[in-house]
């Protein structure tokens, strides 16, 4: 079986959405079968985090990974970003409790993939993707996220809202084809679109200790008159994002599953829930 990791090494600096705290990042390239982790090094004896499903510690707001005292928060876009394009084992070195939130999208993550490139490495004895072979569901009110049998990886999500401007959107992304040609539609389809965010929770989420990062510059802002801060990349920018967040979520599993996977005005917490079933049909 063949997997990839990079063919250099990578560097962000940015800020945290919800801590606020200024990070920075180093991703190197990993050995075959090591996985996607990361690495706390501004902590004593620098304890790794896997990018696991087992790892998840919290999901509000955002999906946060711990193991024993350290955590890290916010994984959900550069998880997305090295699934995405491929990445099967990556090093992340971070030294803070955050993943910066950059311009509030995947897209300097998977352009600064593309610009080092991958490395492909053999690996005896691995599994194969898993096939799902009969239908996942995880509901909460009427909020859903499932996993459906399909002859290719798929990810179609919906979202309803009463703000005009984002209403009820869908969108349906493909991880078909050979890794180019998905890696490809990856970052131009999906990595590109931004967190968003609505005005009048904004104040409330802030007294709640969250967002302290938060800015016109790394979220789409809407209110009831439209768009704060547009314009928008794509027409249904709020729904590509949910893919994105989607994608990094299920990330946790290892290779993704041969699926389709639905969700409609799911959550961080229904992404876990599901990836937690997935895994489940392993063991």
């Amino acid at each position: 079986m063949q997997q990839h990791t990079l063919a250099a090494e990578i560097t962000q600096t940015g800020v945290g959405l919800h801590s606020g705290v200024s990070t920075n990042v180093r991703i190197l390239p990993a050995e075959a079968g090591s996985g996607r982790y990361f690495v706390r090094v501004d902590l004593p004896d620098l304890p790794i985090i896997p990018a696991q499903v087992a790892a998840v510690s919290q999901t509000v707001l955002s999906t946060q990974l711990g193991k024993d005292l350290a955590c890290i928060r916010t994984v959900e876009h550069l998880l997305a970003a090295l699934a995405g394009m491929g990445v099967d084992n990556a090093r992340i070195e971070i030294d803070g409790p955050e993943v910066p939130l950059l311009d509030g999208s995947a897209r300097l993550w998977t352009e600064s993939i593309t610009q080092v490139g991958l490395v492909s490495q053999a690996l005896s004895g691995a599994e194969s993707p898993l096939v799902i072979k009969e239908p996942i569901w995880v509901y909460q009110g009427d909020a859903f996220v499932g996993a459906i049998p399909a002859a290719e990886t798929r990810f179609s999500y919906g979202i309803d809202f009463e703000l005009a401007a984002i209403s009820n959107q869908w969108h349906s992304w493909s991880q078909a084809g050979n890794l180019e040609n998905a890696s490809a539609s990856f970052a131009t389809e999906i990595a590109p679109a931004r967190t968003f965010g609505l005005l009048h929770q904004i104040e409330h989420l802030q007294r709640s200790g969250l967002i302290k990062g938060g800015s016109l510059d790394n979220a789409l802002i809407c209110g009831n008159d439209g768009w704060i801060n547009p314009p928008l990349r794509f027409p249904n920018e709020p729904v590509r994002h949910k893919i994105l967040d989607l994608v990094g979520d299920l990330s946790l599993v290892g290779n993704f599953p041969i699926a389709h996977f639905l969700a409609y005005k799911a959550s961080h917490n229904l992404h876990i829930q599901l990836a937690q079933k997935i895994l489940d049909l392993r063991f």
